[in-house]
């Protein structure tokens, strides 16, 4: 994950900006974890949300699409993302999406960013590896970060937004590891996922190992993975994607799609281009 600072202003997703004129936000009434709310110029919020999970605050921003400010009734999937702050990745994403439903090669989602705090800690599961310990003064919290997903905020999103049961889960580098351990272990969170350059290096490609025991859970999802070719993730990749192939989990819909030219700090844009226009795609009218 890059720190893209120069595309938030790009974009011009600023926070404390009055609502826009017919947005449609959810009710007003107090929810429980919710301190502050403020618009976002493109459409849609950022929120403030007290974890009792974490045992921190976590800002959280919310890409609402025209077609839902302009429809009252219009429900929505939800699209949720780590590396979700305005100087990470929430910005480039939202772009992508605006422009997708606007020309029509995107089915309308909303995008859920969760800003980071310790990103180490949250998006990694346990490490007996020493050099996984030496990354952060914290790792291994992926368990209470998918608990805070599924018990706080979820739940808020559910309660505050039109949204519909479909939900995806996008994330690149330690956030595509946090995608595919997320599905392998509680596949009912999210029905489809994007996992792109994700680090299957890991506590020596544990997850690899962990795929050949929980291959089964993937049954009935959907999940997009992507690789760099120019980085020392590929491997490990290549390694999952094989093992993939070999047990072709029954209903799993899957494809994998090698980014030639790519680095891993190049990789993210491009390939979330083609992975949400592949599993995106507006119905034929």
């Amino acid at each position: 994950m890059q720190r893209r600072t120069h595309l938030a202003g790009l974009l011009a997703l600023v926070a404390g900006l009055p609502l826009l004129p017919g947005m449609a936000l959810a009710q007003d009434r107090a929810q429980p974890g919710l301190d502050k709310v403020e618009a976002l110029q493109l459409g849609g919020e950022s929120l403030l949300l007290s974890s009792a999970i974490l045992g921190e605050t976590r800002r959280i921003n919310v890409y609402l699409p025209e077609p839902y400010l302009q429809d009252a009734a219009l429900r929505l999937p939800l699209l949720v993302m780590p590396d979700g702050g305005m100087a990470e990745d929430f910005p480039h994403i939202a772009g992508l999406l605006q422009v997708g439903i606007a020309n029509g090669t995107v089915r309308p989602f909303i995008l859920v960013g969760i800003e980071n705090t310790q990103r180490r800690r949250d998006l990694t599961p346990p490490s007996t590896d020493a050099r996984d310990l030496a990354i952060a003064p914290q790792i291994g919290g992926s368990a209470a970060f998918r608990g805070f997903l599924r018990d706080e905020l979820l739940p808020l999103v559910q309660a505050r937004y039109r949204c519909t049961q479909e939900r995806a889960l996008i994330g690149e580098s330690l956030a595509g590891l946090f995608v595919l351990e997320t599905l392998l272990r509680e596949p009912e969170l999210f029905g489809t996922g994007i996992a792109i350059d994700p680090s299957l290096w890991w506590n020596r490609g544990q997850l690899i190992q962990d795929l050949k025991q929980r291959s089964s859970a993937l049954a009935g999802h959907r999940l997009f993975i992507a690789s760099a070719d120019r980085d020392g993730n590929t491997a490990p990749i290549r390694q999952f994607v094989q093992a993939l192939r070999r047990l072709r989990p029954s209903g799993l819909d899957w494809h994998y799609q090698p980014m030639a030219g790519e680095g891993h700090a190049t990789v993210y844009h491009p390939a979330a281009l083609i992975a949400t226009r592949r599993l995106f795609k507006p119905p034929k009218a």
